[in-house]
This record gives structure tokens, C-alpha cells and sequence, in this order.
């Protein structure tokens, strides 16, 4: 994509099996050793043994129903410990924002996520590539100023949802009160419900937004337990096409499209001709940049509309109302965002969600890469015009703000009412005291 954009008058935008081998040795080899064997120096596993038996310290008696109905008493004395190569692919997981995790509790489990500095060093490893690729962007295009505008936008959105995310959560929810309820009219300690202790309100909700601005769906904590506006910031962060850095998946182009549309705007507010680093955006450009928008778009609210009334879609649905609502929305919003990360509350290893999501998967990723390439081979074909006193400045703060302001309006056009139907409903709901149980 970004060779598309530094090159001139050519047919062509490089070699892709060059690119991958170069990243393989060069990039991600190397790093992910040294990231695996910080990880295992931090009690990460690492083996390749067969699960491990241990004696329980405090024996347990449990109640076991069968299969033919009838329940029995089991005194357990021992425990099946799991084990596995869990550092060498958490290190490519992370670096390689791909998300999931070998235990089913993600990034929340101990043996994949030991410390606090573990939990610090793989939020660095989501954005490593992702934000170094606003640095390359500069300098394969001879306009590093660029790259940090970018960059600064970038940024920008990644601090106002961090900002609000852990704000909502470090509220808590207000129909948990304390002993006195004249002296905390909200939860006390805000909400803790599906976090680590390990990690508290602060990594949990910086987490969830690293993990949802690039295409990771890596967690340290159940999203589906934030509160209606922290879990609505994730959801958001997703919505935008992870533009907030990106992922090694979805890489730089996601706010490239933004980029061509925010010149365009601004080429139409001086009444020229719109350019990008010298080169004319036209018709072509801007019609490809809007499909990639109207694709990712309509998979994601297609499939919610249609989960949301269809009997399938609803019996995955663990809370009625408007969280159910945000349940289905977030799947279709992480599937199609290429990002993995879950709610954790809809019921989804259904025929339905498993068939509907893979689809959203599909389209959503590979639909939304055609137009981007054709914006690319597009601009390699183009001259270089010189700037003039009317060319609109893509290096100042002032294109920053227009780009963020741009992302956030196709945003909230796009997806305002279906989040006012789910978290933001939510919400004021539970401030009128009306919660929504399993």
C-alpha cells in the first residue's frame, strides 16, 4: 500500500512473496525468540510434555451428574495441570497482533500472562508494527512529517479511549453501593467483574483498547463484564476499522482510506482539485476508499439485524434487552474487523454464529483489501504534481485534527443508532436502576 503511494508512473506496487519473506526473517523471526524467552524468564510455559498431575492441598468433594441422569458423589484429590509451547506462540500472538490465546482464558491466564510486565511488554508488542509503520509510511514517501501527523491521530483516538474506557469502569456500576451509601454512591473500587486482580481497572481497561485499536483479539479480562460504556469503547474501537495503529493484518491501510477521504474533503472546502502528497485524488480513488467503508459497514449490520430477530441469533443471547443487543453486535463488529476478541457472553459455537461469523470474517477482510489495492496500483500510476499556495497541507496538526474528525463522523453516522439501541441504552437504563440478568 505504501509503495502504491511513494511510487510514480509505474504499473506495478512490488512483490508480495518479497515483502513476506523479508517480514518472516527479518521482522518476526528474530524479535519473537528473544520476546518467547522473556516470557518463559517471567514464568510463561514453555514445554512440550504432557499434562501434569498434582495433589490437591485441600481435597474437594463434588456432586457429578452422568450422562444417564443420575449424580454421584466424587471425593478429587488430584488435578490435571495444562501444559504446552505457550511462550513461542504468545510472543508471534502479540507481535503478530493475531489474538486468541492457548488457554481459553486468553491473556487473563496466568500461565500465558504471569506478571504485570508481562501484561506491559505484550500491549508494546500489539502496537510495536502497527505504529512503526506510520514511521515507514514518512519515509518511503520522502515526507516524515507526514508519517507523525498520522501518527498523531493515531494517537490522539487511542488516548480518548483509554480515557473513557477507564473512566466508565473506574465508576463502577451504580447499583452496587457500599456500607454507606452517603459516602460511595457507586461501586466502591469501581468494577472489578471479569479482571485480574493481578491487573486491576487501570491494565484491564488500557488493554481492552490496545487489543481493539489493532486487529487483536488478544484480553486480559471479559468484555462482556465491563460496564455498558466501558465495553462500548472496545466495540467502537473496532467499528472505525482499527485505524488507531493497526494491526500486521490489517496494517496501515485501514486509515489510509480515511486519509483519501479527509483530502478530498479538504480539497472541496478550497475548491481545488484534491491531492495526496502530490498526486490528484480523483473519482476512482475516493469511490474505492467509500467501498471499503460501505463494505465493512453493511457486514457488520446486516448480520446483527438479522441475528437479532432470527431464533437462532437470539438463543445465543445470555442477557435480554439491550446488552443481548451489544452481544450480537460486538461478534459481527470483531469478525468482520478481523480482530477475534469476544464479548465472552454470547453462546456462539452455534451452527448459526459459526456459519453467519465465518462469513463476516471472510468478506470482511478479504472484500475490504480489493479496493485498497486498487487505490494503490491507482496512485503508483500517477504523476507528481507540484504543490501550490492551494495545495491543502498533509504534514500539520490541522490535518490531523481533520482526519480524526473525519473518522469519527463516518463513524458515528454509520454506527450512532445501533449503539444507541445497545451500550449507550444500556446505560441509561441502569442509571433508572433496570439491569439486565442471565
Amino acid at each position: 500500500m505504501i509503495r502504491g503511494i511513494a511510487r510514480r508512473e509505474m504499473q506495478t506496487i512490488g512483490n508480495f512473496w518479497v515483502d513476506l519473506t523479508r517480514t518472516i526473517l527479518w521482522v518476526l523471526l528474530p524479535a519473537c525468540i528473544v520476546i518467547a524467552l522473556f516470557l518463559v524468564s517471567q514464568g510463561t510455559v514453555q514445554s512440550l510434555k504432557p499434562y501434569v498431575t498434582a495433589k490437591l492441598v485441600d481435597p474437594q468433594t463434588a456432586q457429578v451428574t452422568g450422562s444417564d441422569g443420575k449424580t454421584t458423589t466424587q471425593h478429587v484429590t488430584e488435578q490435571s495441570i495444562a501444559l504446552g509451547p505457550v511462550a513461542s506462540q504468545e510472543a508471534i500472538k502479540m507481535y503478530g497482533t493475531n489474538g486468541g490465546g492457548f488457554f481459553n482464558a486468553n491473556s487473563a491466564h496466568p500461565f500465558e500472562n504471569p506478571t504485570p510486565l508481562t501484561n506491559f511488554v505484550q500491549m508494546l508488542l500489539i502496537f510495536a508494527i502497527g505504529s512503526g509503520l506510520t514511521y515507514t509510511l514518512g519515509r518511503m514517501t520522502g515526507s516524515q512529517k507526514h508519517g507523525w501527523a498520522v501518527w498523531g491521530a493515531m494517537a490522539a483516538l487511542f488516548i480518548a479511549g483509554v480515557f473513557f474506557a477507564y473512566s466508565a469502569e473506574a465508576r463502577g456500576n451504580p447499583e452496587l453501593h457500599g456500607v454507606d451509601q452517603h459516602v460511595s454512591a457507586t461501586q466502591p473500587g469501581g468494577n472489578m467483574e471479569g479482571k485480574e486482580v493481578r491487573f486491576g481497572i487501570a491494565d484491564s481497561a488500557l488493554f481492552a483498547t490496545i487489543t481493539t485499536d489493532a486487529s487483536c483479539g488478544a484480553v486480559n479480562g471479559v468484555h462482556d463484564s465491563y460496564t455498558p460504556l466501558g465495553g462500548m469503547i472496545p466495540m467502537i474501537n473496532m467499528m472505525l476499522g482499527e485505524v488507531v495503529f493497526g494491526g500486521v493484518g490489517a496494517g496501515l491501510y485501514g486509515i489510509v482510506v480515511f486519509i483519501i477521504l479527509t483530502v478530498f474533503i479538504a480539497g472541496l472546502m478550497v475548491g481545488r482539485t484534491p491531492e495526496y502528497l502530490g498526486k490528484k485524488i480523483e473519482a476512482y480513488d475516493v469511490k474505492m476508499a467509500m467501498l471499503a467503508v460501505l463494505i465493512f459497514s453493511l457486514l457488520i449490520l446486516t448480520f446483527t439485524a438479522v441475528g437479532s430477530v432470527t431464533a437462532d441469533g437470539k438463543a445465543g443471547i445470555t442477557n435480554p434487552g439491550p446488552h443481548g443487543l451489544s452481544q450480537i453486535l460486538y461478534a459481527y463488529t470483531s469478525g468482520a474487523a478481523n480482530n477475534g476478541s469476544a464479548f465472552a457472553g454470547l453462546s456462539a459455537n452455534t451452527l448459526w454464529y459459526n456459519v453467519t461469523i465465518a462469513f463476516d470474517m471472510m468478506f470482511g477482510r478479504f472484500f475490504m483489501v480489493l479496493p485498497v489495492l486498487a487505490i494503490a496500483g491507482n496512485l503508483a500510476k500517477k504523476k507528481i504534481a507540484p504543490e501550490t499556495a492551494g495545495t491543502f497541507p498533509v504534514t500539520t496538526p490541522l490535518f490531523a485534527t481533520l482526519l480524526v474528525s473525519v473518522i469519527l463522523i463516518v463513524g458515528a453516522l454509520t454506527f450512532f443508532p445501533a449503539l444507541s439501541l445497545g451500550p449507550i441504552l444500556e446505560h441509561l437504563l441502569l442509571h433508572a436502576g433496570k439491569v439486565f440478568g442471565g
